[in-house]
């Protein structure tokens, strides 16, 4: 299984909340509650098992766990989990779909700079 680094995530979204709107930010977020909005950071991003995302994410390292509704813009890895269901595109450098997954979509490798 490949391993993301989230030590350089400050902030998360507890299971009880649901916040509506965008967010920006310039380091990592965990969301293990609901967002109804996009996500862009240049940090990693986290989606637990137990989220629901309703927007697009655009961030270095996104690891889906739960539900997201929405396209995922990734300039590093995008890890699928075995629990997580995808509706929406995906542009990735390098991309992990573990047995279990539910993604409905397509799929764009980010072009090589000369």
């Amino acid at each position: 299984m490949s391993k993301i680094n989230f030590q350089n995530v400050h902030t998360m979204i507890g299971a009880d909340a649901t916040i509506n709107g965008p967010i920006k930010l310039n380091e990592g977020i965990i969301i293990y509650g609901n967002l109804i909005g996009d996500i862009e950071t240049k940090g990693p991003v986290r989606i637990a098992q137990s989220a629901n995302v309703e927007g697009n994410i655009i961030g270095s390292d996104i690891r889906v766990g739960g539900t997201v509704t929405g396209n995922i813009q990734s300039s590093g890895q995008v890890v699928l989990g075995k629990a997580c269901e995808l509706k929406g595109d995906i542009v990735y450098r390098k991309l992990l779909i573990e047995d279990g997954a539910k993604f409905e979509g397509k799929c764009d490798l980010i072009g090589q700079e000369d």
